[in-house]
């Protein structure tokens, strides 16, 4: 299967508005990072994993013109703020699947009202089938099997997945000894590492280097990066099985 990361950045994304730093100011592609969003491409099924709001942007530049289904993490703006956008990319008279945790779906359904109003007013809207998701439940998009998975944000309690050999986390700032369990012989972990420093949401580059030693995945890609992270200088910071993702970086990541 095939994962594209559209987008890398934190919820601010980078440049950050009104920031002159080297990172925003940089010519390096690598450090223009839109709100962390990933395609994933299993035989006939195209799956998008979260829905923030550059998808417009992140849709038109990776050439996207099918979706089977939506996979959420959590309904923080930067992961939902552009369902709406999903218009174009569901026929008529469909619905487009949308796969969350109970808590999720209800913030969706709040937010966008207006999709679930049963008065049509002449607007368009998205057509949204949600689908409650439970963990440690496995569920089926087509051929693709995935495993929701805990992750503490905070307070928060949102979702990551176990796809095949593939670990999906975003935001997450503790992953408790039952979700590390389910994320062992990993070929790819994908894993949120916000900043240098210790942040109360995510975890910051050193938590994220010690849950990546604890797992031993065979490689790893961060992402939900800030402008603290400078592509071109990095160095020998960071291990040779781990990197700075990238918007645009396409992986091929076995089942």
């Amino acid at each position: 299967m095939q994962l594209t990361f559209l987008g890398t950045g934190t919820s601010m994304g980078v440049p950050v508005i009104g920031c002159t730093c080297a990172v925003c100011t940089s010519a390096d592609p690598r450090n223009r990072r839109m709100r962390t969003s990933a395609l994933l491409e299993c035989g006939d099924q195209t799956i998008l994993i979260d829905a923030g709001p550059d998808f417009r942007e992140q849709a038109l530049h990776g050439r996207i013109t099918h979706l089977d289904a939506v996979v959420l993490t959590h309904s923080h703006y930067d992961h939902v703020g552009g369902l709406d956008d999903l218009r174009p990319l569901i026929p008529y008279e469909t619905c487009m699947p949308v796969y969350g945790y109970a808590s999720t779906l209800r913030d969706v359904r709040e937010r966008f009202s207006y999709a679930f109003a049963t008065v049509q007013d002449g607007s368009t809207r998205p057509s949204l089938e949600l689908h409650e998701l439970h963990p440690l439940t496995p569920f089926s998009i087509g051929n693709v099997t995935l495993l929701p998975l805990d992750v503490q944000h905070g307070t928060w309690t949102i979702a990551g997945f176990r796809i095949g050999r593939l670990g999906y986390i975003t935001d997450a700032s503790y992953l408790s000894p039952e979700t590390l369990a389910h994320l062992t012989d990993l070929d790819v972990l994908v894993l949120n590492a916000l900043r240098y420093t210790d942040h109360p949401t995510h975890f910051s580059l050193p938590q994220a280097l010690a849950v990546i030693e604890q797992l031993q995945p065979q490689r790893t890609f961060l992402v939900h990066l800030t402008h603290a992270f400078d592509h071109g200088a990095m160095g020998d910071e960071l291990p040779p099985n781990v990197a700075l993702a990238y918007d645009g970086l396409c992986l091929t990541v076995a089942e």
